[in-house]
């Protein structure tokens, strides 16, 4: 089956990850995976312990040929990735709607903007105001270092850019200044719940 991105390029499928031994998996920045598999498999580990029921959102897909042999089931032949409307992430942790997206940077020291889509921030925006509890989980992939930031700051940050023709990124010391850092563990790997713990305790004062 041939799956594409809307650009038209073609999709393939990552390799499974090989097994690792301890040693191997203790050496955080060496994993070899990307930030989307590290919390993918941090939900798991939520899930299985009952601590919250959090997924990633599939990707729309659109069919566009579909083959029809007349004895066996409908095989779908081309397809199309749909570019998502909302967040990457969400579910139920204790009593709260979580609503979120995950983004990663090369940059050293600041994350552009423009990592975001108006979409997914208004999507955010109305989460927000509905009572959920919305942010961004943002990697510098130079050293691995990942943060929780707040929607409310990423909305500041947004509007600001807009209105004022201001930055069109966030400084990474920005970043460590309002948000919350994520320091990675073996189980979850990406234990982002208790930075969650740190915003619920911040938003009711």
């Amino acid at each position: 089956m041939n799956i594409r991105y809307p650009n038209g390029t073609a999709y393939h499928q990552s390799a499974k990850r090989p097994a690792t031994t301890m040693s191997q998996t203790t050496n955080y920045g060496d994993r070899g995976m990307s930030l989307e598999a590290e919390l993918n498999e941090s939900n798991q580990y939520y899930l299985n312990q009952g601590v919250a029921v959090i997924h990633k959102k599939p990707t729309p897909v659109q069919i566009v040929k579909v083959d029809y042999p007349k004895r066996s089931a409908a095989t779908i032949k081309e397809a199309y990735f749909r570019q998502p409307s909302t967040t990457d992430y969400n579910g139920v942790y204790q009593g709260y709607y979580l609503d979120f997206d995950a983004k990663e940077t090369k940059n050293k020291t600041s994350f552009p903007l423009k990592n975001f889509h108006a979409h997914q921030i208004a999507h955010l925006r109305a989460c927000v105001a509905a009572g959920g509890i919305g942010f961004a989980i943002i990697r510098f992939t130079d050293d691995v270092a990942t943060f929780l930031l707040p929607a409310s700051f990423l909305f500041h940050c947004w509007d600001d850019a807009l209105q004022t023709d201001g930055r069109k990124s966030i400084r990474r010391s920005a970043i460590e200044a309002h948000g919350y850092q994520i320091n990675p563990a073996l189980n979850p790997l990406v234990p982002y719940l208790n930075a969650v713990d740190q915003l619920i305790t911040a938003t009711k004062k």
